[in-house]
């Protein structure tokens, strides 16, 4: 679809958004494509299974969540060519279990319900809970995590852009094609997000997909982005099939995380089970970056991740520690209330 074919209205996305974080997914989520969607629900057992698995104590979380992971020189290679990279074993089964538990926790207080089919057909969101948590701030700023970033990206700090606790509910839908270009009001493309899943994500739970390359932007670059429907989604999926775009949209077996750029384009089917799929993403950019000129709609609530930034300025608020190395501007105090 040509951006003649669309009404101004729908092409339109200067300006500031005007809700809060959870209405930006509400509307967000209503842009994808579900059209070609399976329907079955698909029975699945929560792993790693609380009876087998202990979740990890506060001192035991702590030592595992500082320690280095060693990230081979092939996975830098294909992050960097691919965009992404999905890496094995970087937390524990009672650190997975540990953050489920967190994310559910934060969820049902934000709210009022009980999830695993409490709140079905939603996508629920919950951030900057680093502030206020000490194990949500053991997860956000993980040296574990922030140095991989900072590998991937080959930038020696980095620095946090905000944490957003995630569930895709029962009977939640698509997350649409998107980059997060897009999205982050940041100059710079030396950014990453982690993607840390609170238990396994079977293909029926919704992983995360990932269009390989990292070039493969340019080839939807020109589809007009429509704010009003899944035009924009329909159509980027369409030129990946016919141009035979290789989409990885496997399974994240217990401990997994991925890593990805914010020049990737990902997507995320949707959840069919009874769970919820509970995930943590954090996002990283290299320090010294800048907020672009001209912010837009949907970069969301971008003041509150950047507050007293400007467009244009600085993006070190301080509310966006460097995370990696660990205590370079003090990110590892507790921050002021």
């Amino acid at each position: 679809m040509s951006a003649d074919a669309l009404p101004a209205d729908a092409l339109d996305v200067s300006g500031a958004w005007e809700g809060d974080n959870q209405d930006w997914w509400d509307w967000y989520v209503s842009l994808a494509d579900n059209a070609d969607e399976p329907t079955q629900t698909a029975a699945v057992a929560l792993r790693p299974d609380p009876a087998a698995v202990a979740p990890l104590g506060d001192d035991a979380l702590a030592r595992e969540l500082a320690a280095p992971y060693a990230v081979p020189q092939c996975a830098i290679d294909a992050f960097r060519a691919d965009g992404f990279v999905k890496l094995a074993n970087v937390l524990s089964p009672g650190a997975v279990l540990r953050l489920r538990a967190k994310t559910i926790e934060t969820l049902e207080a934000a709210f009022s319900a009980r999830l695993d089919g409490g709140l079905r057909n939603r996508f629920l969101s919950a951030e900057m809970l680093w502030l206020s948590d000490a194990v949500a701030r053991a997860f956000v700023l993980s040296p574990r995590i922030a140095k991989i970033a900072a590998d991937l990206l080959g930038r020696p700090r980095v620095r946090l852009y905000h944490d957003n606790w995630m569930s895709k509910e029962p009977g939640c839908g698509r997350t649409p094609w998107h980059y997060d270009d897009h999205h982050f009001p940041l100059a710079t493309n030396d950014v990453v997000t982690a993607w840390i899943p609170g238990q396994e994500i079977p293909r029926a739970m919704g992983p995360l997909a990932f269009a390989r390359g990292m070039e493969t932007w340019r080839r939807v670059a020109d589809v007009p982005f429509n704010k009003e429907d899944a035009s924009y989604d329909r159509r980027v999926a369409e030129i990946f099939r016919t141009e035979n775009v290789d989409v990885e949209d496997g399974p994240f077996d217990v401990g997994a995380v991925s890593f990805h750029h914010n020049l990737s384009y990902h997507a995320a089917g949707g959840n069919r089970t009874g769970l919820s799929r509970a995930v943590l993403a954090t996002t990283y950019f290299a320090d010294g970056a800048r907020v672009v000129d001209a912010p837009t709609m949907v970069s969301g609530d971008w003041r509150k991740f950047l507050p007293g930034a400007e467009p244009g300025g600085l993006a070190a608020s301080p509310l966006n520690p460097i995370c990696w190395p660990p205590g370079a501007d003090g990110a590892r105090e507790e921050p002021a209330q």
